[in-house]
């Protein structure tokens, strides 16, 4: 860019000159001034232009952004896929097993025949509460994907969204309990009686959980894969 200070120097010496230069060197240094002071116009008018298509980009590239993260977006309305619903069978299997073998699995033993004690983490691991890995973990984002299933029973659905209320309920409590399980024998006034007083709370809850998980695979099912 020509900056105006050259320009303004430039027609000082053109207007100094003008009475001893000829009349074609007088033309050519009014040429270089005009010439000049149009390339400064364009060069300023082009960066404007730039400016703009550049803002405009940059506006469309935040709103599409925007848009494509929201939540609203991003969740959709999709229903639950196959491994999902495989998920819930898994997780609905694992929790039978666990009450059909309740003392087996509460019970751990050290090596070597040492001493035996009863143990609540089983509890939270069944319920998806443990690992990324287990079934029944946040398995609520799936529940939420079941009413968008395809031809299913419509009827069915108070009955499923009131299960899937249960089963919140039902799993906060088995967490609880499993977990003040864990450190009865710790705490003051604790020992194995409050460890298995607690374990007995949390068996209680876990029954509860896996008839309304029952219910939800029932419902779940009821819709044609």
């Amino acid at each position: 860019m020509v900056k105006p200070t050259i320009i303004l120097s430039a027609a000082a010496m053109a207007s100094c000159a003008y009475a001893f230069a000829p009349q074609q060197l007088m033309s050519r240094n009014n040429n270089l001034i005009v010439s000049s002071t149009t390339a400064m116009q364009a060069t300023t008018s082009s960066r404007r232009d730039l400016f703009i298509r550049a803002g405009s980009t940059a506006l469309v590239t935040l709103t599409t952004s925007t848009i494509n993260s929201s939540p609203a977006f991003a969740a959709g309305t999709a229903p639950p896929t196959e491994a999902e619903i495989e998920r819930i069978k898994v997780g609905y299997k694992n929790i039978q097993y666990l009450l059909a073998n309740w003392e087996q699995e509460t019970t751990v033993c050290r090596e070597n025949g040492g001493e035996c004690k009863r143990d609540a983490d089983a509890v939270r691991r069944y319920l998806g509460l443990r690992s990324t890995t287990d079934p029944l973990f946040q398995i609520e984002k799936v529940f939420a994907k079941v009413k968008y299933m395809d031809d299913i029973d419509v009827d069915k659905l108070e009955q499923f969204f009131e299960a899937t209320e249960n089963w919140n309920t039902a799993m906060n409590m088995s967490n609880s309990m499993a977990f003040i399980s864990q450190f009865g024998e710790y705490n003051p006034g604790g020992g194995k009686d409050e460890v298995l007083k607690y374990l007995n709370e949390a068996e209680i809850q876990v029954n509860l959980a896996e008839k309304a998980l029952k219910i939800i695979l029932d419902c779940v099912n009821s819709s044609p894969q």
